[in-house]
């Protein structure tokens, strides 16, 4: 079971920052998992679309300059990074899960992965997921090289013919909605089943004992100990 830093470890620092996902790396995680925006074509990593809840600013992203978004405190005196600087702190220490959050975001994305391919990283070190399938189908289509994750809140009736037709190589359901069925039905279909967002410690061993291949977590070092365990 992979263990997956949501927003790098949220539950330790603020989140999508790049003390965040320093502090998942110091942890141990196998991967992190990060939201992207862009403005003015600008990869930004952040959440919402609105301000206030993670920064000292308020309103809309849209409503800002790359350049004002930059001059924000995102908690503790962290800048809102890049996710080039993203990528350059995680340096192939784990995987990356690049959750496309806002629109036009896939193509940009895309340039990037390439462009730290041809510095020597594989594709292997990212996943792209969104709940927007039309971004995803077109990182597919542009580069199929590129993993996909298809995240699905609820259950849609054609969740599987979803991720068939786009080639993920998972499904990225909510904790709320995972069963037993549910991930036989996924697994069985030859999709790994990764769960968002998984942080008690009796969830994370539910998780467990269903046999999902990831969870998503704001305190990574839970879900650590959880698989270093053998018995509950």
């Amino acid at each position: 079971m992979l263990c997956i830093g949501h927003r790098g470890a949220m539950g330790y620092e603020p989140e999508n920052t790049l003390l965040s996902i320093a502090k998942a790396l110091t942890l141990g995680v196998d991967w992190i998992e990060i939201d992207v925006h862009n403005v003015e074509d600008n990869l930004i990593v952040f959440h919402d679309r609105l301000l206030s809840r993670t920064t000292n600013g308020t309103g809309y992203i849209g409503d800002y300059s790359f350049a004002d978004l930059r001059s924000l405190d995102a908690g503790k005196g962290q800048q809102i990074p890049t996710l080039a600087e993203v990528f350059d702190t995680v340096d192939r220490r784990c995987g990356i899960n690049i959750e496309l959050k806002g629109s036009n975001t896939a193509g940009l994305v895309i340039n990037l992965i390439q462009e730290y391919i041809n510095r020597g990283w594989q594709y292997d070190d990212f996943l792209v997921s969104s709940f927007n399938h039309y971004e995803l189908k077109q990182v597919k289509d542009t580069c199929p090289q590129i993993a996909i994750g298809s995240l699905i809140y609820g259950l849609p009736l054609n969740y599987l013919e979803i991720a068939t037709e786009l080639n993920a190589v998972a499904i990225i359901p909510s904790l709320d909605y995972v069963t037993k069925n549910l991930v036989k039905n996924i697994q069985n279909r030859g999709f790994k089943i990764f769960v968002y967002t998984v942080n008690e410690t009796e969830e994370i061993n539910a998780m467990k004992l269903l046999n999902v291949d990831g969870i998503f977590s704001n305190y990574p070092d839970r879900v650590l100990r959880a698989i270093a365990t053998e018995d509950f």
